[in-house]
């Protein structure tokens, strides 16, 4: 098969597609025909080795944690799923880009939702699930999601909303109207946010999720009064000083089917800000490092 690679850590351009081995799904995994691999920050920090102590790999690796395709080989013991289903999922933390990959959560893609779409939701909202969950019951309730534009940040905008939660999100002034479009109130980050939240939730903010990683969790806490009401997904550094709960991504196939599901009631649509062949994986990862990226960025196979 044809998979993005790389020998060793370094920059894009270590980078190269190149033939190599098909893959096998194990006991509890399967492998799909690959439509569409989503990228995100970990891959190019796993690549340019920035988390190899905590992270080491065996190289050569395939970059990509999630996926889209047609299962086209399932492993012992898996039930509920067939050849020639379409899904999403994830695998390890590498080998989705790719045009065969394993996976060892996943569940069916909506109808609704594009391969690119179905692409970019598994590790989104995975994530924001585990962000989101840690808060609560969100019905009823102000929240406020730091870096409200991003992968991550968007898909726990729509499934705060679906849960009955008043959101407020947190991005560049560009992206107001997206956030808008998916029902939050939209500011800006950064100085003076404690003001600005005074004038658009009078009644206080209840609870918070950091998807940003950009330092403002200690603003965070003072904003709603009580560490245990902020989760992070990104900010592990300053969490435990803070108090603050973190959320980690888990390859968890009910968390996925809770994504899917949402999906096919209309109240969750991935964003595809960019669209990549497998051949230009360089210019995707360089995207993806620049940052401030509108949804998610995706390799179609």
């Amino acid at each position: 098969m044809r998979a993005a690679r790389y020998h060793e850590y370094g920059g894009v351009d270590t980078l190269v597609v190149e033939e190599v081995p098909d893959p096998h799904p194990g006991p509890g995994e399967i492998r799909i025909r690959v439509a569409a691999a989503g990228v995100n920050p970990v891959d190019w920090k796993l690549h340019s080795g920035a988390v190899r102590e905590v992270f080491p790999l065996d190289l050569p690796a395939i970059p990509g944690r999630e996926a889209a395709g047609v299962v086209d080989e399932i492993g012992a013991g898996v039930e509920g799923v067939a050849v020639g289903d379409r899904v999403f999922g994830l695998g390890g933390l590498t080998g989705t880009t790719a045009e065969l990959a394993v996976l060892s959560a996943w569940t069916l893609a909506p109808i609704s939702w594009s391969d690119e779409q179905a692409a970019g939701a598994a590790l989104a909202s995975v994530t924001a699930l585990g962000g989101l969950n840690a808060l609560g019951p969100l019905s009823g309730r102000t929240l406020l999601i730091e870096g409200a534009a991003g992968g991550v940040g968007s898909a726990a905008v729509e499934i705060a909303v679906a849960r009955g939660a008043k959101v407020i999100g947190t991005a560049s002034e560009r992206n107001h109207e997206f956030l808008t479009s998916l029902g939050a109130v939209a500011t800006t980050y950064g100085a003076g946010l404690a003001e600005r939240l005074a004038d658009l939730a009078p009644d206080g903010v209840d609870v918070a999720l950091d998807t940003a990683g950009s330092g403002s969790l200690a603003d965070l806490v003072a904003i709603v009064g009580d560490p245990a009401r902020v989760s992070t997904v990104a900010d592990h550094t300053n969490a435990q000083g803070l108090g603050v709960v973190v959320a980690h991504a888990t390859n968890d196939s009910a968390l996925l089917a809770e994504a899917a599901e949402l999906g096919r009631r209309g109240r969750y649509a991935p964003h595809i800000e960019q669209t990549y062949p497998l051949e230009q994986i360089a210019e995707a990862h360089t995207s993806s490092e620049g940052g401030h990226t509108r949804g998610k960025i995706v390799i179609r196979l």
